[in-house]
């Protein structure tokens, strides 16, 4: 007598001897070993998968045998439309026995001959990821242990396909989230500055991320935000808010404003997402820190003589959540010494605490300090040896006292576009170190005059470099400007003067000239009116 063959056994032809047993193959390799066990067990001559995009509103050939150009071409089905799109609306397997422009969409199908298909769609927990479809270049009668069989196999094919897809996706927004975290941050004198990012334990990755970035104007831009969501789809958005608002923050002075156009391009380009984001701008002097919340917890904020505190910032609506939202800034002081440690939820939000207490530790720990050692003890303190339930971002700006100010070093090409940013050093420099108003707008000048004598005079077409040196000796500042130039005489009218008025709003002003260049020594005390 002879045994009946059950679908389950056929199904083990085609390779499925278990769920995972292809579940060591990858990619484009394991779908063509599948599609050549079915077509091999079912006497077929093509076997085609189609993948839903991540819109659902389209099938996109993945593999193919027997008509291989169907991937080749990028062949697309819209869903609900002809045989294959027919099969991912209903969720039902389809025979389809006449093959022409009124029953198929992909016109390979018929241009190639096919005479009889079966297509089934690819299933796992109710959401349909695709249809796999076989066919023949003669006519042929599908049984219904056939569609059995396919149905199986489109069953563990499915499965297979969302597990390598969870994990390809897993891997690509880890990827892309380590590439839009800076590497290291930018070094600005003056400032000291840490940075922790930290994956949740639910082993998804979500869209928080930190940046921190110079702007043509001298200020400092510094954001943290979080993307609703998690893997690829928050990480892409994470991404192109990141890159918008850097954007943005190029063109305006008030981080409000940069959040409004922000949330209007959310609003346009990415419906249906939203995101919390704290943007502030540090003065050039880093006197004070202008902020915007959309959504965001407000920082902390550490002074070297009181406990730290949460400033009282106005909390706007979130990117992409509301239409028309009136957005607020907030100026806070930093002086000298001063500390502001941003972050995202992760790291205060727990299930069996409250938000407050959260809250209430990070205050309790946040203190004036090194960067990297008050962000290592935040992480110590609020974390510890517990896996985090949620990504957390956390990033600490301290400027520094005057008694951590080193000297000033400057060389650049001497060139007109240098200049902006030279003043813009100087100034964080005189700032940092304790000169008064009157002190820093003096020096300034001077310093600033005789950085623009080099550009225009030191040199000729083969250019060269300015060095600017300032440091403090007791009560006063030191400034050096030197050059390697041989100086040109000035040209045209009221030219020639900047030396008497470098000499008007200083102390001391030396111009020594020799045949390696010319060396300028600048003099003024620091925070009374100059000597007369």
């Amino acid at each position: 007598m002879v045994r009946e063959v059950s679908a389950e056994d056929r199904l083990k032809l085609i390779g499925f001897a278990s769920d995972d047993a292809i579940a060591h193959l990858e990619g484009q390799d394991m779908l063509d070993e599948v599609l050549e066990g079915v077509r091999r067990v079912l006497r077929v001559d093509t076997a085609v998968i189609l993948l839903l995009q991540p819109d659902a509103r389209e099938l996109v050939a993945t593999a193919a045998l027997g008509i291989e150009p169907e991937v080749r071409q990028g062949v697309r089905v819209p869903l609900g439309r002809g045989f294959a799109g027919s099969i991912a609306a209903t969720g039902k397997p389809v025979v389809l026995e006449r093959i022409d422009e009124t029953t198929v969409v992909n016109q390979l199908l018929w241009e190639k001959g096919i005479q009889t298909l079966l297509g089934v769609p690819l299933i796992v927990g109710g959401d349909v990821l695709g249809v796999l479809h076989v066919g023949t270049f003669r006519p042929h009668k599908f049984t219904d242990e056939d569609i059995e069989l396919l149905q199986l196999a489109g069953g563990r094919i499915a499965l297979t396909v969302q597990v390598q897809r969870s994990h390809a996706l897993r891997a690509a927004a880890g990827e892309l989230q380590r590439s839009l975290l800076p590497t290291r941050l930018p070094s600005v004198p003056f400032l000291d500055m840490g940075a922790r990012y930290v994956p949740g334990g639910r082993a998804n990755v979500a869209g928080d991320w930190y940046d921190v970035f110079t702007l043509p104007s001298g200020w400092l831009g510094v954001v943290i935000g979080d993307v609703v969501g998690h893997d690829l789809p928050a990480a892409v958005v994470m991404g192109r808010l990141r890159s918008a608002l850097r954007a943005y923050a190029l063109d305006a002075s008030d981080p409000a404003e940069v959040l409004t156009r922000l949330d209007r391009m959310a609003q346009h380009f990415e419906p249906g997402i939203m995101a919390t984001v704290l943007y502030g701008m540090l003065e050039p002097g880093f006197e004070r820190i202008h902020l915007s919340s959309a959504g965001h917890l407000a920082p902390v904020l550490a002074f070297p003589d009181r406990p730290a505190v949460m400033p009282d910032l106005p909390v706007d609506t979130p990117i992409g959540a509301l239409r028309g939202v009136v957005r607020h800034t907030t100026a806070v002081e930093m002086g000298p010494g001063s500390l502001v440690c941003f972050y995202t939820d992760g790291l205060v939000e727990r299930r069996r605490s409250s938000l407050d207490s959260g809250l209430g530790r990070l205050r309790e720990v946040v203190r004036t300090g090194p960067a990297n050692v008050v962000a290592a003890n935040v992480m110590a303190e609020l974390v510890g040896d517990e896996v985090p339930e949620d990504d957390i971002a956390l990033l600490v700006v301290r400027r520094q006292d005057a008694a951590e100010v080193g000297p000033l070093d400057v060389v650049t090409p001497a060139v007109p576009e240098v200049l902006k940013d030279i003043r813009a050093a100087i100034r964080r420099w005189l700032t940092a170190v304790g000169a008064d108003q009157d002190a820093l707008a003096d020096v300034l000048l001077a310093t600033g005059e005789a950085c623009t004598n080099v550009v225009e005079h030191a040199y000729g077409a083969a250019g060269g470099d300015v060095a600017l040196h300032l440091e403090r000796v007791g009560p006063d500042v030191v400034a050096t400007v030197r050059d390697k130039g041989g100086w040109r005489s000035p040209r045209g009218t009221n030219r020639g003067r900047g030396i008497m008025l470098m000499r008007q709003c200083c102390d001391e002003v030396r111009v020594d000239r020799t045949e390696e260049g010319t060396e300028v020594v600048i003099r003024r005390n620091l925070n009374h009116e100059r000597e007369q």
